[in-house]
């Protein structure tokens, strides 16, 4: 997969996608990630990305120019382009598992008050938001999508399974994790999975999982 990012902070983007597994990812050739600087697509000597609302109100907003001057400039016809905002459509598991089977992702972060809205209406393919809260910036929202997708890539976890198992896979949240010591501070292990009875450990999960599902997020029930 190729995964270029448009911000106006590449480090953001570049340091945390450059460790562990996305670090990982990109060394053994699945994932191709280029981070750029949406002034290198400015014209003017200042490199200007933003201007006042027309209508006037606070802050600032993007400009149109250089994100289509980037955009296009990347875009072939296998890409897909993402902008990445809190008025887009909530970011959750079986869409990253959609966005995993496309070979070319094309990340548009937002910042400021928001991007003059042409971008949207005739550049951008979908809106994503991470969840119903303000960040100073998408750059922050873009490192999380990317990560939550190419962890999904075949052999990126190195074990596939592993992703079949995570939260949200098959609607519910996880069972408990425990590792040894099988006793710490008095408090120990579920004895059940201590007893190698692989099915019975694997119902255990489920109920377990269930359980918390109702707990913590009682949303996800039907």
């Amino acid at each position: 997969m190729r995964v270029d990012i448009i911000t106006l902070f590449p480090e953001i983007c570049r340091v945390p996608l450059g460790e562990s597994i996305i670090g990982r990812a990109q060394q053994t050739g699945a994932l191709d990630l280029r981070i750029h600087n949406l002034r290198d697509w400015t014209t003017d000597r200042h490199h200007v990305v933003d201007d006042a609302p027309f209508g006037g109100g606070q802050g600032m907003v993007m400009k149109a120019e250089p994100i289509f001057g980037a955009v296009e400039s990347l875009r072939t016809k296998e890409s897909k382009v993402v902008l990445m905002t809190p008025q887009g459509c909530p970011f959750r598991q079986p869409l990253a598992r959609e966005y995993a089977t496309k070979p070319h992702l094309i990340i548009v972060c937002g910042h400021y008050e928001g991007i003059d809205h042409r971008v949207v209406e005739h550049l951008i393919d979908e809106e994503i938001s991470i969840g119903d809260y303000v960040l100073t910036n998408g750059a922050i929202a873009a490192v999380v999508f990317v990560d939550a997708v190419v962890r999904l890539l075949s052999g990126v976890l190195g074990d596939d399974q592993s992703a079949a198992d995570d939260s949200f896979t098959r609607g519910l949240l996880e069972a408990p994790h425990y590792t040894r010591p099988a006793e710490f501070r008095g408090w120990k292990v579920p004895e059940i999975l201590l007893s190698g009875n692989h099915a019975e450990i694997a119902a255990w999960r489920k109920r377990e999982g269930e359980r918390r599902t109702r707990e913590n997020r009682p949303d996800l029930l039907p």
